[in-house]
């Protein structure tokens, strides 16, 4: 893949992230972050997620996916080349498709789960007993319809999963889900709503008195950040990929009694597909 190729097909945001660089203030088409050369109390750098590529409004830089690694890294373009062969292309490209479509749609119902192939997604995921949290949401984008399992955030939006697609309609958002009895004292911070249907379905959840933090996207954590200081102990749950590894370490380093329970599921993606694997593992 040459450079204009990766400049183009490689998630700015992920790299960003990669950095434990997150946003500041967002829409559904740009950021602003910290610049990457200096110190400010104002962000400056504007990410456009679209095109791709930063605009530093305080020196009048632009930046895209090469140069923000040979910024961060001090290095050549053939190491910033190397240090992105990290990222999934496909993925990456997958994303920007959906937040493309996502533009244009209609929720025509949302109610219980029903559908056959949702039932038996859910099953294959291993959380089923647990679907009366989330919904089935039908909705139409460019004129065709579709279904999924829905689950709200914060800001109303509604995370769409089914076993073709990964979407999110209307605002992004975190999900927060607060237990009276909790005060802040502990909250259980997952990525995606999935895990944490899946630690409902562990020994002994249903006695916690924890807050739960579905952070739908880890580029949503900005939203929380300062929220986080107010809990005595924070609980991960986070991904074994870059980015969830980066956004753990950041947590571990900026708050007090951070429990990182990734080892549990240390050879796995995430706390579901560790779940999903209980039989292979003997557990």
């Amino acid at each position: 893949m040459n450079c204009e190729q990766i400049k183009e097909k490689v998630s700015i945001r992920s790299v960003l992230e990669s950095f434990n660089l997150f946003p500041e203030r967002q829409n559904s088409k740009t950021a602003f972050y910290f610049a990457i050369d200096r110190e400010e109390k104002t962000p400056s750098l504007c990410v456009d997620f679209a095109k791709n590529k930063a605009f530093d409004f305080g020196t009048g830089k632009n930046f895209d996916v090469i140069s923000i690694v040979q910024q961060m890294n001090q290095c050549s373009i053939s190491n910033a080349l190397q240090y992105l062969q990290q990222f999934d292309t496909s993925v990456q490209l997958l994303k920007m498709d959906n937040c493309a479509k996502n533009k244009k749609y209609e929720i025509l119902k949302v109610k219980e789960i029903e559908h056959l192939a949702l039932i038996e997604y859910l099953k294959s995921r291993k959380v089923y007993d647990q679907r009366h949290l989330v919904k089935e949401v039908h909705y139409q984008m460019s004129g065709k319809n579709y279904f999924g399992i829905g689950f709200y955030n914060n800001s109303g939006g509604i995370e769409i999963r089914n076993k073709y697609s990964k979407i999110c309609l209307g605002k992004k958002d975190v999900t927060l889900i607060k237990n009276p009895q909790n005060e802040k004292k502990e909250i259980c911070i997952f990525e995606g709503f999935f895990d944490f249907l899946t630690y409902l379905n562990l020994p002994n959840v249903q006695n916690s008195n924890s807050n739960y933090l579905i952070l739908n996207s880890t580029a949503m954590f900005f939203k929380v950040e300062k929220q986080l200081k107010e809990y005595e102990k924070i609980v991960l749950f986070l991904d074994n990929d870059l980015n969830g590894r980066n956004l753990t370490e950041n947590i571990i380093g900026k708050y007090e009694n951070v429990e990182d329970c990734s080892l549990l599921y240390y050879k796995f993606k995430d706390l579901n597909e560790w779940f999903c694997n209980r039989s292979v593992l003997k557990i």
